[in-house]
């Protein structure tokens, strides 16, 4: 399939009431609004193709760039790469659950990542902590090292109130995901997510909202997910 082709079919796909969901979380136009699931059908047929999603990436159409995130070669980019798409990524959806799935699946993972979480910037470091709940919640816990998983809570505890809003979500996550799925650190995290307490994120013409992870870590232990890892990161 070619770049025409495959967005012709994109186009199609595109629902109204979709399009305002991603416009109200801060989505722009170009987008057709185009529900994730619905692009598996045109996902099996193409499998990778890192040419045709670095075209898809460049269009800045929201659909057009989750969906080159699901078709590229994660291994094939280099770090530059993975920074231009996230200067592309104008918002959290692609920062978080594009970029940052995309870098997961990749062998510069965790090197990458470390650089976004010190950027300071808002989406490069909700980026970073992205890539590390995707990373832990998938990959076997021997994968990672203990003491910098640990180190990473630390600084978690002193500097989410004060970090920018979608950064704080982001972290908020990596403490749960670590809380969970990285069983070494279960105890440590349950300890700092205790004392972070509830993080107020505050959000564009919409309400805050207020996250726990001590609350988040509890109920899914009570469910029996502790040590829960996913199959695969990418749809």
């Amino acid at each position: 399939m070619d770049f025409q082709t495959v967005m012709q079919e994109l186009e199609a796909l595109g629902k109204e009431r979709t399009k305002k969901t991603y416009i109200s979380n801060g989505a722009h136009e170009p987008l057709f609004g185009v529900a994730t699931g619905a692009m598996k059908p045109i996902a099996k047929k193409i499998k990778i193709n890192q040419h045709l999603a670095e075209e898809l990436y460049a269009t800045g159409n929201y659909d057009a760039m989750y969906f080159a995130g699901i078709i590229a070669d994660p291994k094939a980019m280099t770090e530059s790469d993975y920074d231009r798409w996230l200067d592309g990524a104008y918002f959290y959806m692609l920062s978080d659950y594009v970029v940052a799935v995309t870098l997961s699946e990749s062998d510069i993972a965790q090197e990458v990542a470390d650089k976004w979480i010190a950027s300071g910037e808002e989406l490069r470091m909700s980026a970073g902590w992205s890539c590390y709940c995707w990373l832990l919640g998938n990959r076997s816990d021997d994968e990672f090292s203990e003491s910098k998983i640990a180190a990473m809570l630390d600084r978690l505890k002193n500097t989410i109130h004060d970090s920018p809003e979608r950064a704080k979500s982001a972290m908020n996550n990596f403490l749960y995901t670590v809380g969970i799925s990285y069983l070494p650190l279960h105890e440590k995290a349950l300890e700092t997510a205790k004392e972070v307490g509830i993080v107020e994120v505050k959000r564009e013409k919409k309400k805050s909202s207020f996250l726990n992870a001590y609350d988040s870590i509890q109920k899914d232990v009570d469910k029996g997910r502790l040590g829960f890892k996913r199959k695969y990161v990418r749809c």
